[in-house]
């Protein structure tokens, strides 16, 4: 059995980490064809976005959560590519698991993690130690968000949940794209606007109507969730304005996966320590945020915030966008 672990090293985590995770009873399912970007079942969606080549920026000068290795700002070359403008969907997602027979890291291991509130009972389930809001939930996954019965109906258009970087890797792969590198969601995510900390400027959003920009919580975290702005849990896919480049939902709504292992740029001591914590536990990069970021308690929903976690966790917030070569 899995255990969830808290990370002492790092702030009480935005996302569990599931280490030491053993797969239950069973042999693990194989998927019923071999997944190669030379064999993939689907064309290149139409709405993909071209970016430029150009300099990016990665960063900031002013990190909030230093320890997550937000800075320092710096310039990265970026070639040219392609970026889908939304989240991969639940609906695209059971395109590749149809084709496939994919099983999901969540599935494999008989269960994910659940925000409290979203739990019509939580009465005898493990919670992560130092983040008591998460509640272990056998049975959760992609097409179970909740686990046991619960569904997908009326979540069709929105971000499929519960990814690992594992299943993330693996459905870019089947699409014949890839995930992108933090330089690159950067880049899009700041759109030709600077050193800008949101998609849409630098306007920090609040828990007032008019400044619903993206899909985060209302209230104070993680007790009180007013969902002023009418979603308690995702957002559709295409719900709020697009950034100056036309992509949707580039932080709040779903965690994002990179292609990055996590790693803190700085020279300091405890840094090159977490740094070779980080490899040894096979930690990727998230980007972006999700619908359960608040000022009230972190506010890694800017655009240089980032996280690192074990490539086989997974929660009810982690999901994924994917980028193409520009060929």
């Amino acid at each position: 059995m899995k255990q969830i672990q808290p990370d002492n090293t790092k702030q009480p985590c935005c996302i569990p980490e599931a280490s030491g995770k053993k797969v239950s009873s069973g042999a693990p399912k194989t998927v019923k064809k071999p997944l190669s970007q030379s064999q993939n079942c689907r064309d290149k969606p139409s709405r993909l976005i071209t970016l430029p080549a150009g300099r990016g920026l990665v960063g900031t000068n002013f990190p909030l959560l230093s320890m997550d290795g937000e800075g320092p700002l710096r310039q990265v070359a970026i070639q040219a590519f392609e970026i889908d403008p939304l989240a991969v969907t639940n609906v695209w997602f059971q395109q590749f698991i149809d084709d496939t027979g994919y099983i999901t890291d969540a599935q494999k291991y008989g269960w994910s993690v659940v925000f409290h509130d979203h739990l019509k009972s939580t009465d005898g389930l493990p919670r992560v130690a130092n983040a008591q809001w998460w509640v272990r939930v056998d049975g959760a996954c992609w097409n179970h968000p909740t686990g046991g019965s619960s569904s997908l109906d009326g979540l069709k258009d929105h971000p499929v949940t519960h990814i690992s970087w594992n299943d993330a890797s693996a459905f870019a792969l089947w699409a014949g794209g890839r995930l992108p590198r933090e330089a690159e969601w950067e880049y899009a995510a700041r759109a030709g606007q600077g050193d800008v900390r949101y998609p849409w400027g630098n306007e920090d959003p609040t828990d007032q109507q008019e400044s619903y920009r993206c899909n985060i919580w209302q209230g104070d975290f993680p007790n009180t969730n007013t969902a002023a702005d009418g979603y308690a849990a995702t957002a559709p896919v295409d719900a709020y304005a697009a950034n100056p480049w036309g992509l949707y939902n580039m932080v709040g709504n779903v965690w994002e996966w990179c292609a990055d292992t996590f790693k803190v740029n700085s020279l300091k001591r405890n840094a090159k320590l977490r740094n070779k914590q980080a490899v040894e536990e096979g930690e990727k990069l998230l980007k972006g945020g999700s619908f359960l970021c608040h000022r009230s308690y972190c506010t890694r929903y800017r655009i240089a915030a980032r996280s690192g976690v074990r490539a086989d966790s997974s929660a009810a917030h982690t999901g994924m966008r994917i980028v193409f070569d520009n060929r």
